[in-house]
């Protein structure tokens, strides 16, 4: 909540955030001296700053820990339309991580696009694990680069699985990075199908590199908190939305 309002206004104070969580003072202050050490914000007296510029990505460790029920929700309705057999390109992310773990004992071919995602298949016993090329991005562990496209270009699958950075009907989807919305468009185009895993915070808003349209993606999931108004148009234009309880 602390980054969410970060992104809005260009200071928070600690009372209006012990009023707004009803958390204790100590509770509040040591969030955002965590926050501090993370590089999102700075503290001033009697609350905090933004550090983040709005073109830069919010840590991996930070992001690791937001709305894990909500993602965890949202990657359990991905599995379920995840058959055994098939072959998947699975992205970078931190609820394609959460994907990922759900995977474990399924008879599937997974190209993942993130180390973190490698890294939690490399012993799932029926997982054939490929491997792309390139380089990973400091940090975020995600594969990008000319080797990276090259090794989706030269395969074909059964379904892309993509966790945008950023989502809206108007922006489409978006990411932080320009090599990682290369590698997201490519996952599209060498793909049949392709399911989006968006919690509602990534809702209404832009990040830097264009990926693709909203209305794109065959399947979008998302949790309850996702604008109902925008979950109808999106509907509307035939993208099958589910709702992640």
């Amino acid at each position: 909540m602390i980054v969410e309002r970060l992104r809005a206004v260009d200071r928070v104070s600690v009372q209006e955030l012990v009023e707004a969580t009803e958390a204790s003072d100590m509770t509040v202050r040591r969030d955002l001296d965590f926050l501090a050490v993370q590089g999102v914000l700075k503290r001033v007296h009697g609350g905090a700053v933004s550090a983040m510029p709005s073109g830069v990505e919010p840590p991996y460790s930070l992001r690791a820990q937001a709305a894990v029920a909500a993602k965890q929700a949202i990657a359990k309705a991905a599995v379920a339309h995840i058959h055994d057999g098939e072959t998947i390109v699975l992205d970078s992310g931190t609820t394609a991580l959460e994907v990922a773990r759900l995977l474990h004992d399924r008879a599937l071919t997974v190209m993942p696009l993130s180390l973190h995602v490698a890294h939690e298949l490399a012993d799932a016993p029926r997982i054939r694990l490929l491997m792309p090329g390139g380089e990973a991005r400091k940090g975020e562990l995600a594969l990008v680069g000319p080797l990276t496209v090259a090794s989706l270009r030269a395969l074909r699958f059964d379904l892309a699985v993509l966790s945008p950075c950023a989502f809206s009907l108007d922006a489409g989807l978006t990411a932080f990075d320009l090599g990682d919305a290369e590698v997201k468009q490519e996952a599209l185009k060498v793909a049949t199908r392709s399911i989006v895993l968006a919690d509602a915070a990534k809702w209404d808003r832009a990040a830097l590199a264009y990926v693709c349209p909203a209305d794109r993606p065959d399947v979008i999931i998302t949790d309850p908190e996702a604008p109902e108004d925008q979950r109808t148009m999106l509907a509307q234009r035939g993208v099958l939305v589910e709702v992640a309880p």
